[in-house]
């Protein structure tokens, strides 16, 4: 797995990510010129803060208090 921005390879042991990314993904919908696309990319965390310090509107965060394990 590669960030999509700058290409840095994403560490994976042992089929276990190793560092967290940002992954989206976009189904298009009609009425836009990208019909029935689905688009997906992943951004390493240093690129991820990079693109989101520029917005105008600041990413909302919240926190959770817990994580499930499976």
């Amino acid at each position: 797995m590669r960030c999509n921005s700058c290409g840095k390879l994403i560490r994976i042991e042992n089929s276990i990510i190793r560092e967290d990314v940002f992954e989206a993904v976009k189904e298009w919908g009609y009425f836009s010129k990208k019909d029935l696309e689905i688009h997906k990319f992943n951004l390493c965390e240093e690129c991820y803060d990079k693109i989101t310090s520029s917005f105008i509107i600041p990413v909302e965060i919240n926190s959770k208090n817990e994580v499930m394990g499976l």
